[in-house]
């Protein structure tokens, strides 16, 4: 049976999927800290692809998009018996949501289809007021065709500061780093990377001095320099995400920083595979890959020393112990969720 987290209160992870693919809606999942394993405890349904989740800091509310052409975003109660609605869902004004954080009083999210992100207003309840605030649409393209004809924003994020929001737009191979003021959201500063790299997802190191975009085209890891003071990022070297030279695309999907920052995951999602980095100062020393324990690995997550892949065309959230010397996973065991696209941990 799953243990509680030290405060009489049982550690539970929230699992999203799509159900246009037979996904079931979000998955509550009890977490034992022990070993990371997960077992299901209910479902709630209603939510047409709720592909990408958020907790509110305190953990009280979840959010979720709805990757649909009318995308969408949607808030829930986190109760003991699992999550409730907490209002309608509320439009982006933006289509295929892929990506949603909370940010200074507003949930941002990134609209792949659109290539823009929404900031919505978030009610002192932690309800959802019922339009956007404020819709930034990107522009520009890359030589990447028919994937990079226009902009399309993969994610977006609050920087370790908390003075910026990071958006990451992989139709034009760039990163947008925002204000966002009386609800307007607004381009500080655009960081171009490689052409046709195709970025897709950023992940901080926690001393807020540096970042990992990884790039779905590539595939490679961008290692940039990150200053919180001037809102600049700044590239410095490219690593590759797989050994050799991959035969056609290789998806890389999703890069994580080990909590005390000496490692680098990423999942790549036409080798099934998991990559460990070590951190060595302003570059990556690859370690090596590992299956993801499933097939289409879309989202990689770490949570209480331990790794979670959901890997989507499989079914299931695999999750990995970590070796403390290496950052290598091994692979633990193994949650079927059906099309599962994220997991968050509460």
């Amino acid at each position: 049976m799953a243990q509680g987290d030290g405060t009489g209160r049982q550690r539970r992870a929230f699992i999203g999927s799509f159900t246009a693919a037979g996904g079931p809606g979000i998955v509550t999942a009890a977490v034992d800290p022990d070993n990371g394993a997960l077992t299901a405890l209910g479902t709630v349904n209603g939510l047409p692809d709720p592909s990408c989740l958020a907790l509110s800091p305190g953990g009280g509310t979840l959010y979720a998009v709805s990757e649909t052409a009318d995308g969408a975003v949607a808030a829930y109660r986190v109760t003991r018996d699992g999550p409730v609605p907490a209002g309608p869902p509320v439009s982006v004004g933006g289509s295929g949501p892929t990506h949603l954080s909370l940010f200074r009083g507003h949930v941002l999210t990134a609209n792949y289809g659109s290539g823009s992100v929404t900031a919505v207003p978030v009610r002192s309840d932690g309800t959802l007021a019922r339009a956007a605030s404020g819709v930034l649409r990107h522009t520009g393209s890359g030589p990447h065709t028919p994937r990079q004809q226009g902009p399309h924003a993969h994610q977006v994020q609050p920087d370790p500061s908390g003075r910026w929001a990071v958006s990451v737009d992989l139709g034009t191979d760039s990163v947008r780093v925002c204000t966002l003021e009386d609800g307007a959201l607004a381009v500080h500063r655009e960081t171009a990377l490689r052409p046709g790299s195709g970025p897709r997802h950023l992940a901080f190191h926690p001393d807020g001095t540096r970042a990992y975009v990884v790039n779905e085209l590539a595939p490679t890891v961008t290692v940039c320099r990150w200053n919180a003071d001037r809102g600049a990022l700044r590239p410095l070297t490219e690593v590759p995400v797989l050994p050799g030279a991959p035969a056609g695309d290789a998806y890389p999907s999703g890069v994580v920083v080990s909590s005390d920052g000496r490692f680098v995951w990423t999942a790549t999602r036409g080798a099934d595979v998991l990559t460990a980095f070590a951190v060595e100062g302003e570059t990556l020393r690859p370690a090596g890959t590992v299956p993801c324990g499933g097939h289409w690995p879309r989202a990689l997550t770490e949570a209480g020393g331990f790794l979670y892949a959901a890997n989507e065309r499989s079914g299931d959230v695999t999750w990995f112990a970590v070796d403390e010397r290496t950052g290598l996973p091994r692979r633990a065991g193994a949650l079927t969720v059906p099309a599962a696209s994220c997991a968050v941990f509460g």
